[in-house]
């Protein structure tokens, strides 16, 4: 046990070092977004949910340059479960979450559409580099979804953006250079501890026997979820409640078509013809996201906000799928 501590301890520093990264860029580029007037619900499912999903993708891409893609997707499957279950049942038993009726009926199916593409994907036991350009292709159609209905709708946005805004004098072009500077040395970072999670985690799972999936699916998914969790939680305090749920929502889909879709690409062209999914991890963490994301409807349609008992029933809910799952 004691031989493992150098690699534990390299493990916690590239957690603490994703987190660190991740709310710089996140910082940074909330800012640049906001200085160019984007709404809350759009930066919370794009800009935010792109930055505190980059610790994922920066370990599912070491991983696959590294040969490890059980890694890659027990991380992808685990951080969704974490996003769902861990980090929504956490800021709701600390602050009860109001959402809108559009995350209900539109960004929920969404997301749970977006998982379900991956059935047949991986039917045959691997991921290609067809099946990650198709992938891109959603992420893409997603994107331009969210960004198109920005302009279809009249946005009312929150007294605090309205704030920074009037603070700011209002969207503009000028991009201020210390938001800049955030959101380069955050991504920095995010490549140095994810480069210390992936080596740290898979000598961790060598010398005690444990597979990369279960690895992936606890340890790593937990930690590179942790800008997730701070994100929500802050928004939660703040009343940002459209950034909160939009960053679960948005990551979730970020995860499963930039960072499955970037695994499968690079795993393809670098070291793999494919990416082979063991038989046992096929379709349980699918099944187990797609379970908590059904979970995550009526809760969220039961008076349009999450309760205090409804964030425990998430986190119970959670804890179960994990057992089940390992």
């Amino acid at each position: 046990m004691l031989g493992l501590m150098p690699d534990l301890g390299v493990l916690i520093s590239g957690i603490v070092v994703l987190y660190f990264g991740a709310e710089w860029l996140v910082r940074g580029a909330s800012r640049l977004a906001h200085s160019l007037g984007v709404s809350p619900i759009v930066v919370g499912l794009t800009v935010v949910s792109l930055g505190t999903s980059a610790p994922e993708l920066v370990v599912c891409v070491v991983a696959a340059f590294q040969g490890n893609p059980g890694l890659a997707i027990g991380n992808v499957m685990g951080s969704n479960l974490a996003n769902i279950g861990l980090i929504l049942g956490l800021t709701s038993l600390i602050h009860p979450l109001e959402v809108k009726h559009r995350v209900v009926w539109r960004e929920m199916p969404i997301m749970l559409l977006v998982t379900l593409i991956l059935y047949p994907m991986v039917y045959d036991g691997t991921l290609g580099l067809t099946d990650g350009l198709i992938l891109f292709l959603v992420l893409l159609a997603y994107l331009l979804f969210v960004f198109g209905s920005e302009h279809r709708e009249e946005t009312k946005t929150p007294n605090g953006h309205e704030e920074s805004l009037k603070a700011s004098g209002g969207a503009t072009s000028v991009l201020r250079l210390k938001d800049i500077r955030l959101v380069v040395l955050g991504s920095l970072l995010l490549v140095a501890g994810g480069y210390c999670i992936v080596r740290s985690a898979v000598q961790v799972a060598a010398a005690l026997g444990i597979s990369e999936v279960v690895i992936g699916l606890t340890v790593v998914a937990v930690g590179t979820s942790l800008p997730e969790l701070a994100t929500s939680l802050v928004a939660a305090m703040r009343q940002e409640v459209d950034i909160a749920v939009g960053n679960i929502i948005g990551s979730n889909v970020f995860n499963l078509t930039a960072i499955l879709g970037s695994t499968a690409v690079i795993g393809s062209a670098t070291v793999f013809e494919k990416i082979e999914i063991q038989e046992g991890w096929r379709y349980p963490p699918l099944a187990g996201v797609v379970f908590m994301s059904l979970l995550l409807l009526p809760i969220l349609r039961n008076g349009w906000r999450i309760h205090r008992w409804e964030g425990a029933l998430l986190l119970t809910a959670y804890l179960g799928v994990g057992w089940w799952l390992l």
